[in-house]
């Protein structure tokens, strides 16, 4: 039996009676930083595979042209972090086979999130432990330079015009700009009470920021470089994405493990409100985006799972089951 749950009766009947169902098509991958694994769940047919690591992974990504995936996270055998400088490790995998580890990197004192810059060859990490990112070039398999930025940066994410990385500073309540040429930081935006995660409007023009400690996202106008204001969501918003036609973005909302929240805020760029809010699972954490936007990946840390969004719609079409407090998440139209 597969490891998906579809919401709707309609669904489960027409799997049921072996009929094609229209939906999204790639594949979804999770960290799963609890259950020390990453899963990689084919979205035609539901088939998954959970592959165990030496590190709980955080955080995931696909490289743009599909080839690799990009994990990170600490040792997942405690009081083996030896070097505490370099305590955390990058993991590159062939996307396609995912058997081990093409490569390992060390990857600092404690690694978060991973994103690489357009080309696919250099990676940024940032390093919570160290207030930087760090730098790794996929083609010499090594680390060419660190970034320093505010304290314990979070998550990160490149600009669509691939010229900046904005960077979540959970403990300065604060934003870093990186110049990615000059691989340096060229502004310090304050934003609000512990930043997580940012996400680009596809335009590039406008950034929006994850304040979990407000139960707010700030929105960020990218040329001035300060805040234009703040828009109400769940509790404690972790990661979020926007649709590529920039008229939704996907917030996460996580809450805490004593009371999870599971719900998902959209919100309207053009407004800068709250249209929406989708239920999920138990501590939704991590969002992905179909290529064509039509679809969402949610990851719940306390279910074990992730959801599928109809962003037409906005209803949940489809749950798959991963490995255990997925937190991270990617998407590759593979």
């Amino acid at each position: 039996m597969l490891p998906i749950r579809f919401t709707l009766l309609a669904s489960a009947l027409l799997l049921a009676a072996g009929m094609a169902l229209a939906g999204p098509s790639g594949t979804v991958f999770t960290a799963n930083e609890r259950g020390a694994s990453i899963s990689a769940v084919r979205l035609a047919d539901g088939a998954t595979r959970t592959i165990p690591l030496d590190i709980a992974p955080h955080n995931v990504q696909v490289t743009p042209d599909g080839a690799w995936l990009l994990a990170v996270g600490m040792s997942a055998h405690a009081g083996h972090h030896g070097d505490a400088a370099n305590a955390g490790q990058l993991l590159v995998f062939d996307a396609a086979s995912l058997e081990r580890p093409a490569f390992t990197l060390a990857a600092g004192a404690h690694p978060a999130h991973v994103v690489t810059d357009a080309a696919g060859r250099l990676v940024f990490v940032s390093d919570s432990g160290a207030n930087a990112v760090l730098v790794f070039d996929l083609v010499s398999r090594s680390k060419v330079g660190a970034i320093k930025t505010g304290p314990y940066p979070h998550g990160l994410r490149l600009s669509p015009d691939g010229k900046e990385l904005y960077v979540a500073n959970m403990k300065d309540d604060s934003v870093s700009v990186i110049d990615v040429d000059k691989q340096e930081e060229t502004a310090r935006i304050a934003v609000g009470r512990a930043p997580v995660q940012v996400g680009f409007t596809p335009d590039g023009q406008q950034v929006y920021v994850s304040l979990s400690a407000e139960n707010k996202v700030g929105v960020i106008d990218r040329a001035r470089r300060r805040l234009l204001g703040k828009v109400a969501v769940g509790r404690l918003p972790v990661q979020l994405f926007s649709t590529p036609d920039g008229r939704q973005v996907y917030v996460a909302n996580q809450g805490t493990a004593q009371q999870p929240d599971n719900r998902v805020s959209v919100i309207d760029p053009a407004k800068r409100r709250l249209v929406a809010t989708v239920t999920v699972g138990k501590g939704a954490h991590g969002v992905a985006m179909s290529q064509d936007g039509g679809y969402a990946f949610v990851s719940h840390i306390e279910d074990g799972t992730f959801s599928v969004i109809d962003t037409a719609t906005r209803q949940v079409v489809a749950t798959h089951v991963v490995g255990a407090g997925p937190n991270g998440i990617s998407y590759s139209p593979r």
